[in-house]
């Protein structure tokens, strides 16, 4: 059955959301590669964020931030169209709703590589886990390895307690009982470190202090049992927090670094989310010890592994979507949701990539790119109209008045902020040095903003595409063949579809459709005063291999309700951690005033829910518009 074809319509002003803080490096791609392995299309860019010691403001009575001035706010920012999301590829007559009105109301459970929906619903330290423990633990320590007398010595040098700063054992000829030895002292004794030494032709194992004092305070090494994982892999339950949010507590509360911990994808803030996360031996007691004392966040499903996580290696993400106060009719919603059942969404960028202040991101990006490192300054720490935290607008205006790097510091409670780490740099290695200054930014905050121009390419081009040709391959386009990308020729197109379509991220190693679309990418960069055949930049970081990503995406999975309340601070998702503590699935009235629709849907990495959403509303996703619809409402 042929596809039907879409005319292209303009939308209204597009999402804006924040973003972590990300220390976890991000390589760039040594070739061009089939899609950015993150979740929701990779983690959000660069912007300003508050210190973690900060609060982030005081929840009202609904546990809802206050956001009094919000909508005022944010009338500065982006569109949809300026960031090139332009059209739709369904018929359907749309209808307005309001989107994540409540963070409760939009739920994402990470799908994992083996395709299994990833749950919270088990608190407790599987029986197992504590019995192999127990087990090796007392077999290490009931193996009479150590003499008493070595035992004292041992103890008297952890405590501090003999005049010599190690202790020496002979050991035996045999590797693997001096290996038992080493590991009996390490074990019995934490805090103290070994080494084999060789004294006229015979081995001691030499016992030590490794750093100081504060080795007994807090031992550098546990015990670990031989037969366990190095990897506590656990479900991390999340409310109204970003994954590096999430991280830094954690880390704070175990006295980690940040990147101790691994992960698949971030996770949106405004939110319900649920994910797997690895921590490099840290015991299953120590982390589930932690749900006594963490807001909003939840620790359980324990497990031991050999192996950590990586970025992009989940299959991608299961969303539960509520969308309140609907207009449209039970006859439109199905039409709107059969559509994107069968045909899917345009895999835009959402407006999250793109920032949410009067400088977008890919401003920045495009600076970066021309190598106009004066510009990537001025962009950001210029002042702005919008959303701004008055620390930061007090910063801005004293960069402003002074070009002073050390005085427009001193306007900022906290460091940790983009504009605070630049200015760092500034005030460290010169105006002069700009890139060096520059390079104090954490590497992947650093690589979004070029990350966001493309992205804004893309859709610019995609839109191009969908108008051109609408729903159908035609000749010129691009295919993905294994990992390489093959330009269609008038016959292959008859026989693929809209769906196989891919477009290029501008880059240095990929090819682009060989019809009058592709060759606008050429015609755009250069408009933007760069060149498509040289992507390569001085900074090695900044290169940029380009990829490929496909024009449509099919969400599976799809189900959908609409439901009728009356309560709308009710949440209207049973959670998970909800069916823990036995509380009762919200119950719906029937005849309740308002409307919404509950939407369930599953999409790959890289993809973005609110574009879906999007597609099925036909109406603006943004934070603005949808504070416009709230306050509308509410009033």
């Amino acid at each position: 059955m042929d596809e039907p074809t879409s005319s292209p319509v303009l939308v209204q002003p597009g999402e804006k959301r924040g973003c972590p803080e990300d220390e976890e490096e991000v390589i760039l791609p040594k070739r061009a590669k089939v899609e950015d392995e993150h979740e929701n299309g990779a983690p959000l860019p660069p912007q300003q964020q508050d210190d973690e010691d900060e609060p982030e403001g005081e929840p009202n009575d609904d546990g809802e931030e206050e956001g009094e001035t919000f909508a005022d706010m944010m009338k500065h920012g982006l569109t949809e169209v300026d960031v090139g999301i332009c059209n739709y590829v369904s018929n359907h007559e749309g209808f307005s709703g309001i989107l994540k009105e409540r963070y409760s109301d939009f739920v994402v459970n990470e799908i994992s590589k083996e395709g299994k929906i990833i749950h919270l619903d088990d608190l407790t330290i599987p029986k197992e886990l504590q019995e192999e423990a127990a087990a090796e633990e007392k077999q290490l320590n009931e193996c009479n390895i150590l003499t008493e007398e070595q035992k004292k010595q041992l103890g008297d040098l952890q405590l501090f307690k003999n005049k010599e700063s190690s202790v020496s054992i002979e050991g035996d000829d045999s590797k693997d009982k001096r290996t038992q030895v080493h590991k009996a002292i390490k074990t019995q004794f934490p805090g103290l470190e070994t080494k084999t030494e060789e004294k006229d032709g015979r081995k001691f194992i030499v016992a030590y202090h490794a750093a100081g004092k504060k080795a007994l305070a807090a031992p550098r090494k546990h015990f670990w049992p031989r037969n366990r994982g190095s990897f506590c892999h656990f479900v991390l339950y999340k409310e109204n927090r970003d994954t590096m949010d999430a991280i830094n507590v954690l880390s704070k509360f175990l006295r980690l670094r940040p990147n101790m911990f691994s992960y698949m994808g971030t996770k949106d803030k405004r939110a319900i989310t649920v994910q797997e996360i690895a921590v490099l031996k840290i015991t299953a007691e120590r982390l589930a010890h932690l749900n006594k004392c963490l807001m909003n966040l939840k620790l359980g499903n324990f497990s031991y592994k050999n192996h950590p996580l990586k970025l992009g290696e989940l299959q991608g993400n299961h969303f539960t979507v509520v969308i309140r106060n609907i207009s449209g009719t039970d006859t439109q919603v199905h039409q709107a949701v059969t559509s994107l059942k069968q045909t899917g969404f345009i895999n835009y960028y959402g407006m999250q990539r793109f920032g949410t202040t009067a400088v977008p991101t890919q401003q920045v990006g495009r600076a970066i790119l021309k190598n106009d490192w004066n510009q990537v300054v001025d962009l950001i720490l210029k002042p702005r109209p919008g959303a701004e935290k008055e620390f930061l607008v007090r910063c801005r205006e004293e960069w402003a008045k002074t070009q002073d790097p050390e005085a427009a510091l001193k306007k900022l409670p906290n460091k940790r902020c983009v504009e605070g780490q630049l200015l760092r740099g500034l005030s460290k290695f010169g105006k002069k040095n700009i890139v060096t200054a520059f390079g104090l930014i954490p590497r992947n905050n650093r690589l979004m903003y070029i990350h966001s121009y493309q992205s804004v390419v893309w859709n610019t081009m995609v839109s191009r595409r969908i108008e051109a040709f609408g729903l159908k391959a035609v000749e010129g386009d691009l295919v993905l063949q294994g990992t390489k990308a093959h330009i269609l020729s008038e016959e292959e197109a008859k026989s693929h579809s809209i769906h196989d379509i891919v477009m290029p991220l501008p880059g240095y190693d990929v090819i682009y459709p060989s019809h009058h679309v592709g060759k606008g990418y050429r015609e755009l960069l250069s408009s933007d005063g760069l060149d498509i055949d040289n992507m390569r930049h001085k900074v090695k970081d900044y290169s940029l291999a380009g990829a490929y990503r496909r024009v449509l995406i099919r969400p599976s999975d799809v189900n959908w309700e609409v439901i009728q309340y009356d309560d709308p601070k009710i949440s209207l998702v049973h959670t998970d951690f909800e069916k823990m503590e036995n509380k009762p699935a919200p119950v719906f009235n029937k005849e309740g005033k308002y409307r919404a629709l509950r939407l369930e849907f599953s999409l790959p990495p890289s993809t973005y829910a609110t574009m879906a959403v999007r597609e099925v509303l036909k109406l603006d996703t943004s934070i603005k518009k949808q504070t416009q619809l709230n306050t509308t409402w509410l009033n």
